[in-house]
């Protein structure tokens, strides 16, 4: 069974925390990961790039001149694609880049997020995660004293919390998601997850088999 330390508000080390083997000591897939987070991504594009074709350009309803006799090349349209103004061969329309990717991937890549980073020391647990007040300041010198102060920190919640979310949203380097919005691709893209042990035990509620 992995373990880690859990530390309180002062950054001091408190006591040993026993995790989920399911969860937090699984075989990282770096595969599944790697196709999750492509299809996170491209699920944000808006696919809303457009071109013009031949027959949607305005204009070009009559033959510029006549077939034969004037030593020119012969053209049927000022709009054909070989025309400066012309229609785009091939050129992109409105489309959707979402890819398929089912549950069960999308939580294997999240164990396997989990266990990679708890490997790398990159996840820090708290007794508990609250602020008395919406305060940027507290926040911060909160992150200082927890050594967190220059990294990119995804702060994980058990649930909403205003003071917490409104108190961190305005640091450049930090992320709040409530556990409902966790996902693979902001696990990895930041340097500690930091989180309380209430959350801990949610996640294990939900991803556990």
């Amino acid at each position: 069974m992995p373990q880690t330390v859990k530390h309180n508000t002062n950054g001091e080390k408190t006591t040993d925390i026993n995790l989920s083997d399911s969860i937090f000591d699984v075989d990282v897939n770096e595969k599944v990961v790697h196709q999750v987070v492509t299809a996170q991504l491209a699920k944000v594009r808006r696919g809303t790039a457009s071109t013009k074709t031949r027959s949607e350009v305005r204009g070009g309803g009559r033959k510029p001149w006549r077939q034969k006799g004037t030593g020119r090349a012969r053209h049927g349209s000022i709009r054909s694609p070989l025309w400066v103004g012309g229609g785009i061969t091939f050129g992109p329309k409105p489309r959707s880049y979402n890819q398929k990717v089912n549950k069960k991937m999308k939580r294997l890549a999240l164990k396997s997020v989990l266990t990679d980073k708890l490997i790398n020391d990159s996840i820090m647990i708290l007794d508990e995660l609250k602020l008395d007040q919406v305060k940027t300041k507290k926040m911060v010198e909160l992150l200082d004293t927890l050594g967190l102060k220059d990294k990119k920190v995804l702060i994980v919640l058990p649930g909403k919390d205003k003071n917490l979310y409104l108190s961190a949203r305005n640091i450049p380097h930090v992320k709040t998601l409530v556990l409902d919005g966790l996902n693979t691709y902001d696990l990895l893209n930041n340097d500690v997850i930091l989180m309380s042990e209430e959350a801990v035990r949610k996640i294990e509620e939900v991803l556990g088999e």
